[in-house]
């Protein structure tokens, strides 16, 4: 890496409180239009794949919302956090009483947000860097915030998350209303009104729903 990850992220951004999950704190982007908005020859510059992890984005904040007013989804229960970004979700886990949690995301630059991240609000993540798309079940639960925004990527997930709700696992995932989420395949869990950032997103509040995956097997 041309940039140290931790002497960027703590130089990059601030300790704030998502609007949708007040409860927990995170190093975010405090200003979206400077980060987000470099191009992708200064990205490369510094070394930095887009910097997903500096932002709460709406998926994830319902996803741990619903998390944490629902304990008992994860409660003693092994989880993955799948492209855990921040690692929001993951952390909402560990609050509501996970025995475990691994945050999953091939960013390299993920590891070192998710840790800072977890320290900041005293839980313990363990993170890979493996895509895991296609692996059988090794969790309880699967949590998934927001992946269903790229055609191609919701096409590889699809039949993974529907495989591994069908192998008994609970597979939950917050979408903000992306064009290629599978809804005919889920079950809805709760809906949320979420403040984001408009530099971010088409809107100041962006309405996430919470789904579960179906075991069907006419699902794949």
């Amino acid at each position: 890496m041309k940039t140290d990850p931790e002497s960027f992220i703590r130089a990059n951004t601030g300790i704030l409180s998502p609007p949708h999950v007040p409860e927990i704190r995170l190093r975010l982007a405090s200003e979206a239009h400077e980060l987000w908005l470099k191009t992708e020859e200064e990205l490369e510059e510094i070394g930095l794949p887009p910097p997903f992890w500096a932002f709460a984005w709406a998926g994830g904040q319902g996803l741990a919302r619903h998390v944490l007013d629902h304990p008992e989804t994860v409660r003693g229960r092994r989880v993955v956090d799948f492209a855990s970004g921040s690692g929001l979700v993951a952390i909402a886990a560990m609050k509501a009483g996970a025995s475990s949690v691994l945050a999953v995301d091939i960013d390299p630059w993920a590891e070192t947000a998710v840790r800072l991240n977890a320290e900041l609000n005293g839980v313990e993540i363990a993170f890979s860097d493996r895509n895991i798309i296609g692996e059988p079940k090794v969790a309880d639960v699967y949590l998934a915030g927001d992946v269903f925004y790229d055609k191609g990527f919701a096409d590889l997930l699809r039949p993974w998350l529907a495989g591994l709700a069908r192998a008994g696992a609970a597979v939950l995932v917050g979408d903000p209303g992306r064009a290629y989420c599978p809804r005919e395949m889920m079950t809805v869990l709760a809906t949320y009104e979420v403040p984001v950032t408009r530099a971010l997103e088409d809107s100041e509040v962006k309405r996430t729903t919470v789904w579960r995956f179906e075991p069907d097997d006419s699902f794949g």
